[in-house]
């Protein structure tokens, strides 16, 4: 496989119109014009944001023209398309500063010698009302009006904004302001990124591109989120990185090499084949903890985050659950007649924020009784009883409580 081949495969969801378009005008030698945009809207990048950014990169290793936009005029704003209601509107100060902080990590992965920054305010802040008229006619409101969360926001009563409709038509004017031949983002910016075909079509009668990336899940195989805790940061500590890349879910592995790794795919395929005759993966897991640890940081670093986990998370680990100190103890209640079942203590120490979570982690087979005797028991359903002496209930790999029996201290 060569670099446009993987180009075009890894980590990509779709190509719009098509692929094999795309192909030819990368294999016919032209330099393209591509770009990513970014509204500075948050100071951190976690693995998930870094997707596009590694995608970015690799076009401008193939020598294409290769920008880098900010979005502090579309920031004002914010896009809203994904979420259920209006974003707060930032000052221009606010945005500044999120953006020294943004470029300081983008540059983990990027080469900003060898790619242009610019920033959208050059050309939208100089737009009359007369140009914002004409740009808007180019699209439909119903359009935008009939997205999945803008449509719910509309039936149940919510304010949308006449201004949260002008978004696409910014992010459009981006890519054809910049000439664009291909944009970058993920699926959920599809409906934007369309804007700017429509506008090459309309005004320029030029074909352009689109390139959508898969999105790279969270530790716990939901969307890589600070709400959700877990994410993993790009200014994550070396040995704290190294740590949340080894809790990942083991479904995840491969995701994670394709995704947040340079390594070729072609080793990829490899580790995936031994991944199927391994009952273990903590091997494979560490290579790729290693690995994502010395392409952010340093390989220096990496060997110390290693040495760290083994040193002080594998030896502990090693200590019987019932010698464990320092983990949550839940009493069993002397009034209660029957149960519980796994529900009240995870919540009540906090070791869970919610049922709905529990009711999660049961499904994906991530939780289990401990007995005495050293017996591990998965749990299958949320509602099955505890027994009624002393256990310990495994959350996830790492996390622990323990049950004391009625007749314990009471």
């Amino acid at each position: 496989m060569d670099k446009i081949e993987e180009l075009l495969t890894r980590g990509v969801a779709n190509i719009i119109p098509s692929k094999e378009e795309l192909e030819k005008k990368l294999r016919s030698g032209k330099k393209l014009n591509v770009y990513l945009g970014i509204d500075p809207t948050a100071t951190k990048i976690h693995l998930g944001n870094a997707v596009p950014l590694r995608k970015l990169q690799k076009f401008s290793e193939l020598g294409h023209n290769v920008t880098f936009l900010i979005g502090d005029f579309t920031a004002l704003i914010g896009d809203t398309s994904d979420k259920d209601s209006e974003r707060p509107v930032l000052t221009k100060e606010q945005i500044e500063e999120n953006f020294k902080t943004y470029k300081k990590q983008a540059e983990k992965i990027l080469d900003f010698s060898k790619i242009k920054v610019r920033y959208n305010s050059e050309w939208l802040g100089k737009l009359t009302f007369r140009d914002v008229v004409n740009l808007a006619q180019q699209f439909s409101f119903g359009d935008f009006g009939s997205r999945e969360l803008i449509k719910k926001r509309l039936l149940s009563g919510k304010h949308v904004g006449l201004h949260e409709g002008l978004y696409p038509a910014m992010q459009g004017y981006d890519s054809y302001y910049l000439d664009t031949d291909i944009q970058i983002g993920g699926t959920d910016q599809t409906f934007n990124m369309q804007a700017g075909r429509i506008l090459q079509k309309n005004w320029r009668k030029k074909e352009s591109f689109i390139l959508a990336n898969e999105f790279l899940a969270g530790t716990d195989g939901r969307k890589m989120s600070k709400t959700w805790n877990n994410a993993i940061w790009l200014e994550d500590k070396p040995s704290d990185m190294y740590a949340k890349i080894l809790a990942i879910n083991d479904d995840l592995i491969i995701q994670y090499f394709t995704l947040a790794t340079n390594i070729l795919l072609s080793e990829i395929s490899e580790i995936e084949k031994k991944l199927k005759s391994s009952k273990n993966p903590i091997e494979t897991k560490k290579k790729l903890a290693f690995e994502i640890v010395k392409e952010l940081h340093s390989e220096n670093d990496a060997k110390k985050a290693q040495e760290h986990f083994e040193r002080v998370v594998q030896q502990r680990e090693l200590i019987p659950v019932f010698e464990m100190q320092n983990i949550p103890t839940w009493q069993r209640p002397r009034t209660l007649i029957s149960g519980p079942t796994i529900v009240e203590p995870l919540i009540e120490t906090n070791t869970v924020q919610s049922k709905s979570e529990v009711k999660r982690l049961v499904e994906q087979g991530g939780t289990a009784i401990i007995t005495k005797d050293g017996e591990e028991r998965q749990i299958t359903d949320i509602d099955t009883p505890l027994p009624n002496e002393e256990v310990v209930i495994r959350v996830g790999k790492r996390k622990f409580v323990r049950i004391k029996s009625k007749s314990e201290n009471q």
